[in-house]
């Protein structure tokens, strides 16, 4: 698959995983996060992309990460490999995701 950009909404589920780390614990927070994600990206067909960051105050990491659909949550979280992976946020962080749907594009306006 080859990313493209649309002028249009595509239907689109995106996590959005927020990740509060424990005090000096934001750089291990984000090898486990990224190891979690690699996982995913190289055995889950609904994997699409994700995009990872840190916060510039050590306090948090963030994983936007778009999948084909909203029933793909459910698939990853039924492999005992990627929970462990996933588990493993708890020994370094609080965390919470969300899933959301596109429901609008918004581009720069062009002065013409």
């Amino acid at each position: 698959m080859t990313a493209t950009f649309s002028i249009a909404p595509t239907p689109t589920t995106f996590i959005v995983n927020v990740i509060h780390a424990h005090p000096g614990k934001q750089e291990e927070a984000f090898r486990t996060i990224q190891d979690v994600v690699r996982y995913v990206a190289s055995r889950k067909p609904g994997f699409l992309w994700s995009s990872l960051a840190k916060s510039d105050d050590g306090l948090t990491v963030v994983n936007i990460e778009a999948i084909s659909d909203a029933s793909d949550v459910a698939l990853f979280f039924s492999d005992p490999v990627f929970l462990e992976k996933f588990n493993r946020l708890d020994t370094v962080s609080t965390s919470e995701f969300h899933t959301y749907k596109v429901d609008d594009l918004i581009l720069p306006q062009v002065a013409g």
